[in-house]
């Protein structure tokens, strides 16, 4: 099993290529970057693994929720590539990959969606995958309730509206500064493949969970005047 992973649906940029299930990865946190660095550092890591394009059984992504552009962006590079290989695209939450990385079983992955909300996602981690037990979405830190259990927390979204979110389910372990990187998403990818969850490209869609992805400038500017 061969991949090419993107993921840049936060200011952290990582591409990963996943060879028989050994991962090589950069990432590297990068606001406003990631369209220039994605492909160069596919290319590389390529030609580290000593792999061509050809090879690759599929292109995966990190399909969001996050950053409006960035999920785009990751979304536009996979189809791109996957067309241009006759690939498919294996579509990957990028908050399913920020729960693998909690080390946890249960955990609350999360993302700061600024405008004082976050993205939600409530999931069972075993055996290397995560199984999502409630929906994702997009609220008010006050306003999240997830099934009762010894849940973990991971993601900025635990730092957002001063740390709101912990507070509201109250967790004692979480980790604010994750990030999701493409590495968990090859390795989900990988799991999802085996299971026929790949697409044709053109069927490969972004998770916003917002429906006004494009805030009005009031909005954009209200939320660079805060802290």
């Amino acid at each position: 099993m061969k991949l090419l992973a993107f993921e840049t649906a936060t200011e952290a940029c990582s591409v990963a290529v996943w060879i028989d299930c050994e991962v090589r990865e950069r990432f590297d946190l990068a606001p406003r970057r990631h369209a220039e660095l994605a492909l160069p550092w596919a290319e590389a890591l390529l030609a580290e693994g000593g792999l061509a394009k050809s090879q690759l059984d599929a292109i995966a992504v990190g399909r969001g929720p996050g950053a409006f552009t960035g999920v785009r962006l990751a979304i536009a590079i996979a189809q791109g590539i996957a067309l241009a290989l006759d690939r498919p695209v294996v579509p990957v939450s990028t908050l399913a990959a920020l729960a693998v990385r909690a080390g946890a079983r249960d955990v609350v992955a999360a993302i700061d969606a600024r405008m004082g909300e976050v993205y939600v996602g409530a999931y069972r981690c075993e055996g290397g995958d995560a199984t999502l037990v409630d929906r994702e979405r997009v609220s008010k830190p006050g306003d999240v309730v997830v099934p009762d259990g010894a849940w973990v927390g991971v993601g900025t979204g635990f730092g957002a509206v001063d740390g709101a979110l912990a507070a509201t389910l109250g967790l004692q372990r979480f980790d604010a500064g994750a990030l999701p990187h493409a590495s968990d998403v090859a390795h989900l990818a990988a799991l999802a493949f085996a299971r026929g969850e790949a697409v044709a490209p053109e069927r490969a869609e972004p998770a916003y969970l917002r429906d006004n992805v494009a805030l009005t400038l009031a909005e954009q500017r209200a939320s660079k005047q805060r802290p």
